[in-house]
């Protein structure tokens, strides 16, 4: 079985090699929003829909009219027509769907951030660097080799730095894990998460640590005349700052769900939605007076903000893909009353957010996150049960065996 897994590596492109980069994400930008615009007046003034293939054969004529599209690399310009194709059908998937639709978008300069030859245009040499068509060849620091087939090339660019990532295909063999341990994981704020076995992993608060060096960054671009070289230098600070946030982020991620996976062979969630845990809550208003009464919004925005630190929604992601490559498996349980419900007697004892000891009727006595990771592991082998249940049992439409054989 083959799969594909995406390497990410650090460019370090000198100043003439940066400004062609930067050059080529420009006109790939402008690009895709003249395909965009061109979609959207054909259906405005004439209902009619266009297609990737009309638009890709015009690139010829475009590369006439507009010279400095021949220095760009063919299958680049037709992999941003493949983006507006991808955001069309995206759109009307979700309309499909009963989606809030979200028509696509013209792209500006922080949104389009990076561009991909899709086939050829590339290549790695042996001294670390990688040739890229129309460009040139630039140092590259590979920190980790290569699996598999390279697909496709992406450049990326993160603030002031660029990346390159290589898509890979490899043949997935049957890994068997060493281990047959199971855990139920609480993911919380108090501790990053809690296991079934009752130890923690503590929660970094990244973003909360540099709050308030981000606050200072953040007046002082707001101090900044607008369009001032002074105020895109103090927004470049501000990004950093929130790069290296990120990045912080990802990496204890990274190393924390390489232990689960090296240690457990099944690992199971809660099936969480951050997006909608994290939502501002709705105003309220006086049914006579018609004023706004309080609705614990700032009280609110504070737990949002935590809950975004933590990224669980990422972790969760993470630990799904290092468990498909070593050989563990990631379930998802419904989080309904895992909180309330007795790990020992399997009955409702209603607490508040602040109490943080779960204490029953019939003598179980641990900590509230501990309580709920054990009726999560309990719920996910319940779940486990039921799949071997109906992998086993014979289906009503399997042929029934004839006497002469059964004997």
């Amino acid at each position: 079985m083959s799969s594909l897994k995406a390497y990410k590596y650090k460019l370090y492109p000198n100043k003439e090699q940066k400004e062609k980069l930067q050059w080529t994400l420009d006109h790939c930008r402008e690009l895709y929003n003249a395909a965009l615009q061109e979609r959207r007046d054909a259906w405005k003034m004439c209902q009619v829909c266009i297609s990737y293939n009309q638009q890709a054969g015009q690139l010829p004529e475009i590369k006439v009219i507009r010279l400095e599209y021949n220095d760009i690399h063919s299958q680049v310009l037709q992999d941003v027509l493949r983006r507006v194709k991808k955001a069309y059908d995206n759109f009307f998937r979700r309309v499909k769907e009963g989606q809030a639709p979200g028509y696509p978008r013209f792209q500006g300069y922080r949104r389009y951030d990076s561009f991909t030859y899709p086939q050829s245009g590339f290549s790695l040499t042996q001294d670390n660097r990688v040739c890229l068509s129309k460009i040139g060849t630039i140092k590259v620091k590979m920190h980790r080799d290569l699996e598999g087939t390279i697909k496709t090339c992406t450049i990326k660019r993160e603030t002031n730095h660029w990346y390159v990532i290589f898509t890979c295909e490899a043949e997935q063999d049957l890994i068997y894990h060493p281990s047959e341990e199971a855990v139920g994981i609480d993911l919380g704020l108090l501790h990053f998460a809690t296991l079934s076995d009752g130890s923690t992993i503590e929660n970094p608060r990244h973003l909360r640590r540099s709050e308030h060096k981000l606050k200072k960054l953040q007046e002082a671009l707001s101090r900044k005349k607008r369009g001032s070289k002074r105020r895109r230098k103090a927004a470049h600070l501000v990004g950093k700052a929130h790069r290296r946030i990120r990045n912080q982020r990802k990496d204890f991620h990274q190393k924390e769900a390489r232990k689960l996976v090296t240690q457990y062979q099944i690992m199971v969630f809660e099936k969480l939605q951050p997006a909608n845990m994290s939502r501002c809550p709705k105003p309220k208003q006086d049914e006579k007076t018609g004023q706004y009464l309080p609705n614990g919004a700032n009280a609110k925005a504070g737990l949002n903000k935590s809950i975004l630190d933590a990224g669980w929604g990422q972790f969760q992601q993470i630990v799904m893909n290092k468990a498909e490559w070593a050989g563990s498996r990631v379930l998802l349980v419904s989080p309904k009353y895992t909180s309330q419900l007795c790990s020992g007697y399997d009955a409702i004892v209603h607490k508040e957010l602040e109490e943080r000891w779960h204490q029953c009727s019939c003598g179980c006595s641990l900590d509230r996150d501990h309580n709920a990771a054990v009726n999560i592991l309990r719920l996910g082998m319940q779940l486990l049960a039921k799949e071997f249940q109906a992998r086993t049992e014979p289906s009503a439409d399997a042929p029934l065996r004839s006497p002469a054989l059964q004997g």
